[in-house]
Formats: C-alpha cells, sequence, structure tokens
C-alpha cells in the first residue's frame, strides 16, 4: 500500500511538472503578443495579426502523447493539431491530461488551477481567454466501469441499461454545469466549446501502456464486438444529445461541435482514439466553429477602424455583419441577455 501511495505521489508530481511547463512556455509566448501589440498602439497600428488566446481543459482527446499507439511519443491530440491549423494558429493554454474524467477535471484541484489560470492576467491579452474549450465525459463512461450501464446478453436485453446509464450521464451535466458556474463567476461572457467524440469499434485495440477500455466489459456481459459497437454507438448519441440540450441554454454561452459520425474505421488506432489524421479531422471541425463564433475584439475593432477609412479600408478587411456576430460570444456578460444564436440552438 505505501509502494502504491508513492508511484501516485510521483505520478502526481510528474503531472504538475508538465502543466507548470505548459504554463511557463504559454506566458512567453503571451508576452511576445503584448510586446508586439504595444508595438502596434505607439504607431496607432490597427493590430489585424492577434491569434485566438484559449485555455483548454480534457481528457487524452487534448493531451494524447503516442502516435496512433507507439512511437514517436509526441503529442498528436486536437489541441496539437489545433495549433497548426490557419494562418494564425490559436494560442492555447492546455491543462488537459489523459485519463482525467469529468468528475476529476471538476474536482478541488483542478477547479483551483483553472481558477488561478483564469485570473493570472499575465496568461491572457485581454484580461480573459477568448474561448474555453472543454473535453470530458469520455473517461467517466469507458474503462473497467463500462460494464456498470451494460446489461447481461441472455437473448432478451436490448444492452445498453439506460437507467444506470443515464445516471452516469447526469453525474458528467453536473461537471459540465459546475464549468458554467465557475466561467460565470470568474471568467464572464467567456464562451465554451465542447464536443462529442466519434463511433469508435470496440475491438480490443489498444496501446501497451493503457487499455482496452470497452471490449473487456462487451465480453463479459456477452455481447460481441457487432452487437457492443451499436451499445457504443447509442451511448455516444445519448451523450450528445445531453451536450446539445445544455447548448440549447443560451445563458450557458456553450456550443457543442458535432464531431460523430466524422472518422472512418481505419482512422481508429485503438477503442478511444484515432491516428493524427483523425484528430487533425477533428480539430478543423472545432477550428471552423472557432472562426464562426469567436474573434478577438481588438481585431474586429481594427476592422472596424479601416472600414470607416476611405482611404485605407481594403475591400477584404470589411467588418461583415457574420464577423461582428462572431464578436458577440466574447463580449456577452453572465447571467443572461441577447446574443447570437448558435448551431445546436433553439430560437428564444
Amino acid at each position: 500500500m505505501a509502494d502504491e501511495g508513492f508511484v501516485q505521489e510521483e505520478a502526481n508530481r510528474r503531472i504538475q511538472q508538465e502543466i507548470a511547463e505548459r504554463v511557463a512556455v504559454h506566458k512567453a509566448n503571451i508576452a511576445r503578443l503584448a510586446t508586439a501589440q504595444a508595438s502596434a498602439d505607439l504607431l496607432a497600428a490597427p493590430i489585424l495579426n492577434r491569434p485566438l488566446v484559449l485555455l483548454a481543459q480534457g481528457d487524452s482527446w487534448f493531451d494524447y502523447p503516442l502516435t496512433g499507439n507507439g512511437l514517436p511519443l509526441v503529442d498528436t491530440d486536437v489541441i496539437a493539431q489545433l495549433r497548426r491549423i490557419g494562418p494564425m494558429p490559436p494560442t492555447i493554454l492546455n491543462l488537459a491530461h489523459h485519463g482525467d474524467a469529468a468528475v476529476g477535471m471538476m474536482s478541488l484541484e483542478k477547479q483551483e488551477r483553472m481558477i488561478a489560470a483564469l485570473r493570472d492576467p499575465s496568461n491572457w491579452i485581454d484580461g480573459k481567454p477568448d474561448a474555453i474549450l472543454f473535453s470530458a465525459g469520455g473517461n467517466d463512461i469507458a474503462g473497467n466501469q463500462f460494464c456498470i450501464f451494460l446489461d447481461f446478453n441472455d437473448g432478451r436485453t436490448p444492452g445498453l441499461n439506460a437507467g444506470r446509464f443515464g445516471k452516469a450521464l447526469g453525474m458528467v451535466e453536473a461537471c459540465y454545469l459546475a464549468l458554467f458556474a465557475l466561467r460565470d463567476r470568474v471568467a464572464p461572457g467567456v464562451p465554451i466549446i465542447a464536443h462529442c467524440y466519434d463511433f469508435p469499434i470496440p475491438n480490443g485495440a489498444h496501446p501497451i501502456c493503457a487499455g482496452p477500455w470497452l471490449k473487456p466489459s462487451l465480453d463479459f456481459c456477452n455481447w460481441p464486438t457487432a452487437e457492443g459497437t451499436a451499445i457504443v454507438r447509442e451511448a455516444l448519441v445519448a451523450f450528445k444529445d445531453m451536450l446539445m440540450q445544455l447548448a440549447a441554454d443560451r445563458d450557458n454561452l456553450f456550443h457543442v461541435v458535432d464531431t460523430q459520425g466524422t472518422l472512418s474505421a481505419d482512422e481508429w488506432a485503438n477503442e478511444l482514439h484515432p491516428y493524427p489524421g483523425g484528430f487533425a479531422k477533428i480539430a478543423q471541425l472545432i477550428s471552423d466553429a472557432l472562426g464562426d463564433l469567436v474573434q478577438p475584439p481588438d481585431r474586429v475593432e481594427a476592422l472596424a477602424a479601416l472600414a470607416a477609412s476611405p482611404t485605407i479600408a481594403p475591400a477584404s478587411a470589411s467588418p461583415s455583419t457574420a464577423a461582428r456576430k462572431r464578436a458577440a460570444p466574447r463580449t456577452k456578460t453572465a447571467g443572461g441577455g441577447k446574443g447570437t444564436r448558435r448551431p445546436g440552438q433553439k430560437k428564444p
């Protein structure tokens, strides 16, 4: 028992050190951006090249240090891919760690870490991030606990036990609601963007260091791979529906990127994670959503100033209605008010 405690303590220490290193790199990046912005202010020049500055919290879809199921050991996850997209890739403070469940991300320690990051002005250009990216829910269900939500296959049961699974979804939903409350208190007006994973094949494929996460439970409950694939799909559709209901409440300032149905069978490296190319496809969907939903306010102001000047405003720089709408979620205050309606949300 003492040895297990030492191993856990050492693992936690390494995680803390890794997060601290990420924060230090992020602060250096923000310092460079702030210096460039200050120089532009002195010259009264419009700021058109400021990237989005984001906070990310999540699981292995935001922190996957493998290439498929093995070497090389480099980050290939959604955040790593997002940092390579477009002429101005976002600057992201990534607090995610593989293996984290939603209940772990919203634990006391992890909430305190997020609050400290949000309240530290050296992490941001305008006092707070342009958006928060969140990847959570998969690890609350997948793994050895997956058998809890399955009926034993005796030829008469449907597979997924809707009652038990619904209670687990309720706990995940509570974590998202806790995140909304934290944001409203510490960084009001910042939109939160999440995804809903995709439909894996529970075939037992896994890297040597972890998993499998689905097939053992299906085997235990007497479900073959074909039926098990349908069960996993049903669970993920229910997860997506829960997220969409949260997104339909405008006060949540929450958007769900529909990533289900994106990956083909050969793009999955294992039961839970795609190959780097698959992560890149998911990242592109999130990048597209960010382009529609979020614009740095100083860039919007610069475009508006250019448009107001008849001598220097280029045609491509006119601030379209869509650009102004994309800025709205960034400036909306907590507690309601009218904002832009986002995909997946109902009309008021």
